[in-house]
């Protein structure tokens, strides 16, 4: 089977059963995007031990790529500091970035790399991103609320 088969069965095994859909309390920040090129939605919920992202929790409307994206998001940041989640996610964009060339890292992004085709088309990335725009906003309202109450 190839690898660009294995991808798209990945990523529809992510829409079909998504990990850690559904809104959980409690949270530290919640966020909501909207991709207005074709209407996706996620709400995304973080809460934080320490520096360490104790769950991730979203609801979402959208295609498969944008559920199968919040869905392994969820997977590959929960449990990790926050500056680790950050080298996460910026692999992540780079390989969105790519325009489908280059090898993605799978140490890094496990799933994630089935996402390296769905590169190639532009007007999916943003499809494909959603959810990780939704994590950055939330990160940054998790770190604004601690230097203003330390």
């Amino acid at each position: 089977m190839a690898a660009d088969t294995l991808y798209q069965e990945l990523i529809l095994d992510h829409a079909r059963h998504p990990r850690n859909a559904g809104l959980r309390e409690p949270y530290d920040a919640q966020t909501h995007h909207v991709n207005p090129t074709c209407g996706d939605e996620v709400t995304l919920r973080v809460r934080l031990d320490g520096d360490r992202i104790v769950d991730v929790s979203y609801d979402a409307l959208g295609c498969s790529i944008s559920l199968a994206a919040a869905s392994v998001l969820t997977e590959l940041v929960i449990g990790e500091t926050v500056a680790d989640s950050q080298v996460t996610f910026e692999g992540f964009r780079a390989l969105m970035h790519a325009r489908g060339e280059g090898e993605p890292d799978e140490d890094l992004l496990g799933d994630g790399v089935a996402f390296a085709g769905v590169a190639r088309y532009p007007s999916r990335v943003k499809c494909a991103l959603l959810a990780w725009m939704a994590w950055q906003d939330a990160v940054r309202t998790i770190e604004e609320t601690h230097e203003e109450n330390p």
